[in-house]
Formats: C-alpha cells, structure tokens, sequence
C-alpha cells in the first residue's frame, strides 16, 4: 500500500497538491470526529492510502475528489468511534479529549448547506472547545458524525445520509438530537480576555496555595477532571464543588516547586501548560462562564501530549 508521499509506480500524480491541499481540513474534520489528534492523523493517511491505491483511471472518473476524501475519512472515523468507545470502558480514570495548541490551523471555512438557522449554527472555532469535544463523547458514533458533518462543516443531509449509511431524514434526526445535547450542556463563555484573566488568577492562587483565592475563582459547583490513562498519577474520579476542587490544587502546589506553569491557548481557549526540564508534563483547559470557573479538565496522559513537546 502507498503513501500520500508515495504514489504508485509510473503514476504521474498531476494533483497532487490539490489533493494534499485537503489535508488540513480533513485533520481537522476527524479531530472534532474522534477527539484525538494521533487517531485524527492515523485516518487521514488511511483515507490517502486508499486513494492511492486506485489506479490512475479510477482516480479520474471521481468527479469530486475533495468530496470522496472527506465521504472515506468520515466513514474511517465512524468506523473508529465504535471501536474507540469500547476501548475507553477499559481505561484507567477519566478519559478526556486530548487537547491542542494553538486553534488557528483547525479554523478553515467550507461552503456548503445553508438550511439551518445561523443563530443555531456552531462556530468552527467554538467546536474545537474542550467543553465542546466533551460533550461530543456523550454521543452515538451517528449522531456525532451527522452533528459534526452538518453543523459545524456544513454538509447537506443528502450527503451525510451517504457517509453515515442512513436516510437524510434519520440523519436529520439525529443532527437535531445531539444539538439538544450540546444546548442542554452549554454554558455562555465569559470573553476570551476576561477568560484569560480569571486561568491567570488561578494559577496565581494555585501557586500561592491560597484555598480562599482558589475558591473565590470557582463555580460553587465547579468540576476537575483528571486524565492519566493510567501511565502517570492522576484522579480516577472527578473532584467537585469549589472547596474540594481549590484544597486538591492547593495540596498538590508543594508538586510545583521544579514545574513551570505557563499560560497558553488549549483548544483555542485560555489555560495552563506544566513543564518540567523541558518537557510538557500537564496540559489543562477551562470552563468559564461569567467570572467563575466551572470545569478543569487536566490532560496528564504522555501519550495525549505529543503535540505539546518542546524537544
């Protein structure tokens, strides 16, 4: 089997560079997909293993290649999602999305369906949101594809019934039950500054091992939620309430004493990065609504934090 690098022999490759131009988006179209960016990349080559291994006749008689590239990445991905979820009633704590820098690469536009009211419509940007991608968890493989396919990238019922295997009137349906889940799970985000501010204050607080401080910036009801995948120490169950979310931070801050906190952009939301000796160690990504903190969600697993070294 060949590689996108690699077209077979005596394939002069012509397309190339439209066909690896699509690269980006289908990366970012199975990231929101599965919620991890290696399994993201392992589909995307998948999908270009495949259209190399058509011949050069095949490949011309596709009218649309951009199309067939995103109909067989989806069709990868959905095929992951069930596997994926019966592998992660095996896992060891909380599973969490892993998280990504900086969100710019992950923002490009598709035209495509204009049927559903822009008022309901997600934001690209806003579906790369750590908050977004767990809910997208609570999700059937179908839904999450069809929600995904139509909402955030604009694709038509008539062609997401082709990836998903379902009518476009069932694929409509459950479009509009996972948009009644993400509803029923959001919360308004404070503005990116004030966000900003309040993970500053946090890691401020949490240094300082002031509970009073860490409290003050807590949702009453606030949640932390912690991701080793049982490779390093991490909280198997959620911490919740203000309380016992700021006492966990402030008695782990002694941990700190030869670890870096730096702000930086997870998921294209303000939050905090741990590194040690040059190496990232901890990853974490916030919730904020109005001037509290709801959720923590700290990524400490190595094998999710790939896209964060710093060699």
């Amino acid at each position: 089997m060949t590689t996108p690098s690699e077209p077979g022999p005596g394939q002069l490759d012509l397309g190339l560079s439209a066909i690896m131009s699509e690269r980006r988006q289908l990366i970012g179209l199975a990231y929101r997909l599965l919620g991890s960016l290696a399994e993201a990349e392992d589909a995307v080559q998948e999908t270009y293993a495949r259209w190399y291994a058509m011949t050069r006749q095949q490949q011309e008689a596709i009218a649309s290649p951009s199309g067939w590239l995103t109909k067989v990445a989806s069709r990868i991905c959905l095929d992951l999602l069930g596997s994926a979820r019966a592998r992660r009633e095996h896992y060891v704590g909380s599973w969490v999305p892993e998280p990504v820098p900086e969100a710019s690469e992950w923002i490009s536009e598709r035209p495509g369906d204009t049927t559903l009211d822009p008022a309901e419509r997600v934001t690209l940007d806003e579906s790369i949101s750590m908050a977004f991608l767990v809910v997208l968890e609570s999700m059937t493989p179908a839904e999450r594809v069809a929600f995904i396919l139509h909402d955030v990238f604009r694709y038509p019922f008539a062609e997401v019934a082709e990836i998903v295997g379902r009518t476009p009137a069932a694929c409509r349906q459950l479009a509009s039950s996972a948009r009644h889940r993400i509803r029923a799970a959001h919360t308004p985000a404070a503005p990116a500054a004030r966000q900003a501010t309040i993970v500053r204050h946090f890691k401020q607080a949490w240094e300082a091992k002031d509970i009073g401080a860490l409290i003050a910036l807590l949702d009453p009801d606030a949640t932390a939620v912690g991701d080793g995948g049982g490779l390093v120490s991490a909280a198997l169950r959620p911490v919740e309430g203000a309380e016992q979310v700021a006492r966990f931070f402030a008695d782990r801050a002694d941990a700190l004493s030869n670890v870096t906190i730096l702000e930086c952009t997870v998921n294209g939301r303000p939050g905090l990065m741990a590194q040690q000796d040059g190496g990232t160690m901890a990853v974490m990504a916030f919730d904020v609504a109005g001037d509290r903190i709801k959720r923590i969600w700290a990524v400490l697993n190595p094998d999710k934090l790939r896209p964060w070294t710093t060699g």
